[in-house]
């Protein structure tokens, strides 16, 4: 009854239409709420996706690109980000295509704090006394995650990035392992074909699914 006071008629007075009305207006609450999420959810991807296309990307290549950039941002700052900070946006953008290409991705450097060295200038001072410095491997660091799942050396790796940047791909190659994705893998344990025997299609000749399904195609007609 203290939900319903507002109503008019019967509805603030008798508990049966009173208790009616507030369970009904309940369900019209949560309904709308739900439509509301759909609405600025479809309204954030809509604005990203504009931002991102003035700067030659979509958004699903954007959103890979962070992801391989390790930026975790979620559409709600993006969308606010593309629609009234064009220039951040601008350089969120570019570390996601530096991601895409393999290019290294910019680091923010802590110069502000009083007293505090700067990361690149302590970093040319200490390179006489850090002899491993000569020998590190231009990877990214999805590279050097795989690598050490994988146990690869990443000196006896060839990168074929920009600059010879070693990516996850190189490192997948040097260890041996067929190059493909998790789809091709799932779909070659559904249909018993021996991804060893197949020829990638892919970016890279890594093997996708529908190099699976034609293997699967052609063992079946020779079976026939």
């Amino acid at each position: 009854m203290e939900q319903a006071k507002g109503f008019r008629g019967t509805k603030n007075s008798s508990y049966k239409r009173a208790k009616e009305q507030v369970w009904k207006g309940g369900v019209y609450a949560y309904v709308g709420r739900k439509q509301r999420k759909r609405d600025f959810r479809s309204l954030w991807i809509q604005r990203i996706n504009a931002g991102a296309r003035e700067h030659g990307l979509s958004y699903s290549q954007l959103v890979h690109g962070l992801k391989l950039a390790e930026i975790d941002l979620d559409r709600k700052i993006l969308a606010d980000l593309a629609a009234t900070e064009p220039t951040a946006f601008a350089a969120v953008v570019s570390q996601a295509r530096n991601a895409l290409n393999g290019d290294p991705v910019q680091k923010r450097v802590e110069n502000d704090r009083p007293g505090r060295q700067p990361v690149e200038q302590s970093a040319q001072e200490d390179e006489s006394d850090s002899p491993q410095r000569d020998t590190e491997v231009d990877a990214t660091e999805a590279a050097e995650r795989k690598a050490e799942e994988l146990d690869v050396d990443l000196a006896k790796v060839e990168g074929s990035g920009s600059g010879g940047r070693v990516l996850v791909d190189d490192v997948e190659d040097a260890s041996g392992k067929i190059n493909a994705t998790d789809a091709a893998r799932r779909k070659a344990e559904e249909t018993e074909v021996d991804l060893a025997t197949v020829e990638g299609t892919g970016a890279n000749e890594r093997i996708i699914v529908e190099d699976v399904e034609d293997a699967a195609k052609e063992e079946g007609e020779k079976a026939g």
